[in-house]
């Protein structure tokens, strides 16, 4: 192949390859989809390619020493501005720590592709959709989870009805928040529940616990 054509495929097979991991963090509503894996790694890919061919004119002179790795590694750390972005902390929740991972890794497989080495960039993509999709399936049912619930109700045993279902489920509250506002002649409490659970199952308990207690609005739960 001809060394101009291979340059720009580098850059090319890199975008693909960070898209289609892009398109898993899309398919899972992520913080970053498949158009920023795609420039992470083509840029990635492109700041390889330049580090080791984009200064031929003055290593031809003879008097410049040059090592092509340095363009490189400024990526490796220049990545973590961009993973930073898609993390985020809210109320005791930390979001986006895999989306982020998953950038830098993607950066890496780019610089794979860049410098040339694709079977070991198509791998990387291999592992990575293996690590996203494989051990989530595996380790779903494990593990701690988190749930933030966010209620409102005329009806004020219904707060302790919850928080005792919560207990029974063996769920651990963590955060409490309740306000209560007069409206008129009627009394309402909005309530900010977080809790942490061992298996999926007592979300969808509480969820379906929440649905059957009267004069009570589900505002949110994730």
């Amino acid at each position: 192949m001809d060394m101009t054509l291979e340059l720009i495929f580098r850059p090319l097979v890199a975008g693909l390859l960070g898209a289609v991991i892009g398109l898993d963090r899309a398919y899972r509503a992520k913080e970053a989809g498949f158009r920023t894996h795609f420039l992470v790694c083509l840029g990635s890919a492109l700041f390889m390619v330049v580090s080791q061919y984009g200064f031929s004119d003055v290593l031809q002179e003879g008097i410049t020493r040059f090592d092509p790795s340095r363009v490189a590694a400024q990526v490796v750390s220049g990545i973590g501005f961009i993973g930073a972005g898609t993390i985020i902390i809210h109320r005791q929740f930390v979001r986006g720590l895999t989306t982020a991972a998953g950038l830098w890794a993607t950066a890496g497989i780019g610089l794979a592709i860049g410098g040339g080495l694709y079977w070991l960039g198509i791998a990387a993509t291999a592992f990575t959709l293996l690590g996203l999709e494989l051990l989530t399936i595996m380790f779903k049912k494990t593990g701690i989870h988190s749930c933030s619930i966010r209620f409102s109700t005329g009806i004020y045993e219904n707060i302790a009805k919850t928080t005792e279902m919560i207990r029974q489920q063996e769920g651990r509250i963590t955060s409490y928040e309740a306000e209560e506002r007069t409206i008129g002649t009627d009394k309402r409490y909005y309530v900010s529940i977080i809790i942490r659970y061992n298996s999926p199952k007592e979300e969808f308990n509480i969820h379906q616990y929440l649905q059957q207690l009267p004069d009570l609005f589900i505002e949110k739960i994730e």
